[in-house]
């Protein structure tokens, strides 16, 4: 399977606000992050859970080894846009630590099994990150 092209293929069905193949349009967001190398913006689809007036999203990257490209991009540079619904704007990347993300793991892994799989797979502690519009 092409990761890209699935990827770009999501992008373009869910900006034409259809169907997408295999995913529930209500649980994706478009997240928009600066290349922490080249400085060039790179789009990715992403399942992310609504907490109030943050959206969180979760780097477990299926539970490989490493952290996903997205996430080590928001690292260098928390600022990213958001695309939810028909709605996008610029946001802030926030990796929840301490009493937050233990709580929030939690409820991610009850509310979503394959999250605690994911866990399982891996050595790295999974980041949990909120995104709070800018």
């Amino acid at each position: 399977m092409d990761v890209q092209e699935v990827n770009r293929r999501t992008i373009a069905q869910f900006r034409a606000g259809g169907a997408i193949d295999g995913m529930q349009r209500d649980r994706l967001i478009l997240l928009t992050t600066t290349g922490r190398r080249t400085g060039v913006s790179y789009t990715t689809p992403l399942m992310y859970h609504r907490d109030g007036d943050r959206l969180l999203i979760v780097a477990s990257n299926i539970g490989a080894p490493k952290h996903p490209d997205w996430y080590l991009n928001l690292r260098a540079d928390p600022r990213v846009t958001v695309e939810v619904g028909g709605e996008g704007y610029p946001a802030r990347a926030t990796p929840l630590t301490g009493e937050d993300r233990a709580r929030t793991w939690t409820m991610l892994k009850n509310t979503y099994p394959f999250f605690a799989e994911h866990e399982m797979q891996t050595s790295r502690i999974i980041p949990v990150v909120a995104l709070t519009r800018a």
